[in-house]
């Protein structure tokens, strides 16, 4: 995840209030306690299933999907999606508004995130993004060849890899260009015949009161106080997922084709989705 883009709009002050601060700990322990605990489940697993099943995971990622949909029972936020999930070889992309997206993306469907190489090294969620499989990429042409084959591998092993082609979160109420650079990897000779494309629109509808953007991360806002707020809000709001028909990439000419294809299907399910007030 990358957060680099702004809004006019300044972000609401974090206020949490004692009542407010009773909620960030009665649900912080409890969700620290599902994270945490299955992260030790799954590291204990993985020294079994590694061995045995190389680049395939026929078990952790149950655990995973275990966390993302509990997390939003105890977060309080009602969670929903809507569409068929792929069953082609491929990858997934999707809008990126929060770090919230991780639970959402992960909680129906089996997934392994695309990163750039410095999420690795972010304490708590750096070890959770490595315990689950994450892929991570550098911005270095020397190193081009060597992820194109990390790529092929991970896909061809049946992996769903997911990324963000925005390249950053926003406010939750629009889509970004796309950026075409990782859809090249798809065009490889040994991938582009039998790899398609999901794209997935993810919506959030904020609490009863509060501004439309309220899930939004986006510009100098920072992970903890993001974290804190939505921990304490006394009402929570929702997520919607809605997984698009999956597209083959043979189908396109280019990189450039495909990612305007699969940013225009995002963007219209997004508009649509929104609120009017929004």
């Amino acid at each position: 995840m990358s957060q680099t883009w702004d809004s006019d709009t300044v972000p609401d002050p974090v206020r949490i209030t004692p009542l407010g601060w009773l909620r960030v700990v009665a649900r912080g322990l409890v969700l620290g306690t599902l994270v945490f605990g299955c992260l030790a489940i799954l590291l204990l697993v993985r020294l079994f299933e590694r061995p045995l099943c190389g680049l395939h995971r026929p078990v952790t990622p149950h655990i995973t999907q275990f966390v993302c949909r509990n997390a939003f029972r105890i977060l309080g936020m009602r969670f929903s999606s809507y569409g068929a999930l792929m069953h082609e070889r491929g990858a997934v992309v999707a809008n990126h508004a929060s770090w919230l997206d991780i639970f959402a993306l992960n909680a129906r469907k089996r997934i392994y995130f695309v990163s750039k190489s410095e999420v690795a090294n972010w304490p708590g969620i750096g070890w959770l993004a490595r315990a689950t499989g994450t892929v991570f990429i550098e911005r270095n042409p020397r190193r081009a060849r060597e992820q194109t084959e990390l790529f092929q591998a991970r896909l061809m092993a049946g992996h769903k890899l997911l990324f963000f082609p925005e390249g950053t979160s926003t406010d939750g109420l629009r889509v970004l260009p796309f950026k075409t650079t990782l859809f090249a990897a798809f065009y490889a000779d040994a991938l582009r015949d039998h790899m398609h494309i999901q794209p997935v629109a993810v919506i959030y509808r904020a609490p009863a009161g509060a501004p439309a953007h309220y899930y939004g991360w986006w510009g100098d806002m920072e992970f903890g106080p993001h974290l804190l707020k939505t921990l304490a809000a006394p009402r929570q709001g929702a997520v919607e997922v809605h997984y698009l028909p999956p597209v083959r990439v043979a189908d396109f000419p280019d990189r450039k084709a495909l990612a305007a294809y699969l940013e225009n299907a995002i963007r219209i399910t997004h508009q649509n989705a929104l609120p009017e007030a929004g």
